[in-house]
């Protein structure tokens, strides 16, 4: 899968995109990802990318040719199917929207920055438009970290275990049930029984019954609760 990255601040980008399953990936072959910096668009000697908005008002704009420019050289190069703005007025970034997009082969990801881009790059390029919270970061470059995190851990080979991801919490619209390890006994603290048993079966079912229980508890937007 080819992820590409578009950004003002492509440092923000080099630690999380370098470590752990994203790197593997990487490392394996499983995940094509490159980061583009915007500001190798720039048309002046400065490499200005933004911009005062007309009608006034606080706050900078990303300008619409560098960042037109970015995208007209990557496309030239290959289809994508998903030209992505990372925003926090887009969509709201879910495990669902993480599997669909797994399934993808090319997409783009434009991260926001100052008072966000020209609204013509929304309107006439950009295919959808993804937010991860209710409220507002410096950047997008976080966000499009999150974004292509989540989407690599599910590719095949991305993680060594594959029903692992299959497991995660979310995906059945269910949090994910409590977890344990050795000792059985840490200071009183003991694992329950059932997971000591070897009852395959009567574990599942357990373990069922603590995710539906855990999500009504913690996240009853899910259960349907509310």
């Amino acid at each position: 899968m080819r992820i590409d990255i578009l950004t003002v601040s492509p440092e923000l980008l080099e630690s999380p995109l370098n470590f752990s399953i994203i790197k593997r990936a990487r490392d394996k072959g499983v995940a094509d990802i490159n980061v583009v910096n915007l500001h190798d668009f720039a048309k002046d000697r400065y490499r200005s990318v933004d911009d005062y908005a007309f009608g006034g008002g606080a706050g900078m704009v990303l300008m619409i040719e560098p960042v037109w420019k970015a995208i007209e050289k990557l496309r030239s190069e290959r289809d994508y199917d998903e030209i992505i703005y990372a925003s926090p007025d887009g969509m709201m970034f879910d495990q669902k929207m993480a599997n669909r997009l797994s399934l993808k082969n090319s997409i783009m990801i434009l991260a926001g920055h100052f008072k966000g881009v020209d609204q013509r790059i929304r309107d006439h390029l950009v295919t959808m438009e993804i937010s991860i919270g209710n409220y507002v970061l410096s950047g997008g470059e976080l966000p499009a970290a999150v974004i292509t995190d989540a989407i690599v851990r599910l590719l095949p080979g991305a993680i060594s275990d594959e029903q692992s991801a299959l497991s995660d919490s979310f995906q059945d619209d269910l949090l994910a049930p409590p977890v344990y390890t050795r000792p059985a006994d840490f200071r009183g603290w003991k694992v329950p029984d059932i997971l000591l048993s070897g009852n395959a079966r009567e574990i599942d079912k357990w373990r069922h019954e603590q995710s539906v229980s855990k999500t009504k508890r913690l996240r009853p937007d899910l259960a349907g609760d509310e």
